[in-house]
């Protein structure tokens, strides 16, 4: 498609919504690291936000049906992907989760996998005609879901292997899964959610066990919890104002610009601030749902429901997490948190959204 066709039908509204968001993410940055060791990590975010510009357009400018029938050999680069993480990944804090590429970057390719998963679920899904889906057909998905949630589990990073179930369950949900099947997959995870707290790594039980006493251990593994909660009610109704949250500048509050970014937010400004960034999220979710109501076809509205999943899990996960009622793992918040990867993964995935959208005409 031309690129004046791409600007005619492109959703500026929504993109409004995403740089505003990203420029909020911005300026927390910007203040969450001053004075600190990161405190250039601001503009490098800027620099994220018009690479992920840049990758969004190419998304949007590439036939989504196009993408969709390659989805197979974008499944298996994926994995090879994930894999290499494991042999030749960059070990950080006790994990192998990027892999340098030059120019000083670390690609996070967990990331990058979940546009993939987008694609091989919207294509399965599409595929039948009916509207049941058959065991046989969701053993098929879920098991091709399973592989690279394996594989990201065992970097170890489960916080991120979790995020590509909210697009299995929204795909399969949509599709139409009988209740029999949606009572056995609940039964399954009663019975699983007790056996993975036995096979987690010691900070993963850690993780669990503070969330539900997070004074047992105030100076160790409750510390980043303890402290988020402060932050956030530390805020009051209008905030501290930027550069002048306690909790933050004094370097109480661990990882502010990263995934505790939202507790660094509400402390500087707020009730009303908070409020207001929430809104635009949910503003920006509607904009994302709105585009698969008006999908030519069911793999768009499967491609968008399913950003539209990730999206929500992120935040819920991320917010509940800055507020103690979830457990502190390391799923950032979008558009805010400081990182190229997530970041870029997020730009690509409103970008496949795009693509659904200025193709509703195309026959």
């Amino acid at each position: 498609m031309p690129s004046r066709g791409i600007a005619r039908d492109f959703d500026w509204p929504m993109m409004l919504i995403v740089l505003i968001v990203s420029g909020i993410g911005v300026v927390q940055i910007f203040s969450a690291t001053r004075g600190t060791a990161f405190q250039d990590a601001w503009w490098k975010q800027i620099i994220y936000i018009g690479m992920g510009l840049i990758l969004m357009w190419i998304v949007t400018a590439i036939d989504y049906h196009n993408l969709i029938d390659r989805a197979n050999i974008l499944y298996a680069v994926a994995m090879a992907g994930l894999l290499a993480v494991l042999v030749i990944g960059k070990t950080v804090l006790g994990g192998k989760r990027w892999i340098p590429v030059p120019g000083g970057f670390n690609l996070q390719v967990s990331e990058f996998a979940k546009l993939v998963i987008l694609l091989i679920v919207a294509r399965q899904l599409a595929r039948f005609s009916t509207d049941v889906l058959e065991l046989r057909d969701l053993l098929r998905i879920v098991v091709l879901v399973a592989i690279p949630m394996v594989l990201i589990a065992v970097e170890p990073d489960l916080g991120t292997a979790l995020t590509y179930l909210p697009i299995l369950l929204i795909g399969v949900f949509l599709a139409g899964l009988r209740w029999q099947y949606w009572a056995s997959i609940a039964v399954v995870a009663v019975v699983l959610v007790p056996l993975g707290f036995h096979f987690m790594k010691d900070y993963q039980r850690n993780r669990i066990l503070t969330f539900l006493d997070p004074d047992r251990d105030p100076r160790g593994s409750g510390y980043q919890l303890i402290q988020s909660r402060i932050s956030v009610g530390a805020g009051g109704m209008w905030g501290k104002g930027v550069t002048k949250g306690s909790q933050t500048q004094l370097g109480f509050l661990p990882i502010p610009h990263t995934d505790f970014i939202f507790s660094a937010f509400a402390e500087e400004h707020g009730f009303v601030g908070v409020i207001v960034v929430l809104s635009m999220y949910f503003v920006l979710l509607m904009q994302i749902v709105q585009n698969a109501q008006t999908a030519p076809d069911r793999a768009g509205m499967f491609v968008c429901m399913g950003v539209a999943a990730l999206l929500l899990f992120h935040l819920l996960v991320n917010v509940g997490m800055v507020v103690g009622r979830m457990p502190v793992t390391g799923i950032p918040l979008p558009l805010m948190s400081y990182g190229g990867s997530s970041l870029w993964s997020v730009f690509m995935m409103l970008g496949l959204v795009n693509n659904v959208r200025i193709r509703r005409f195309v026959n």
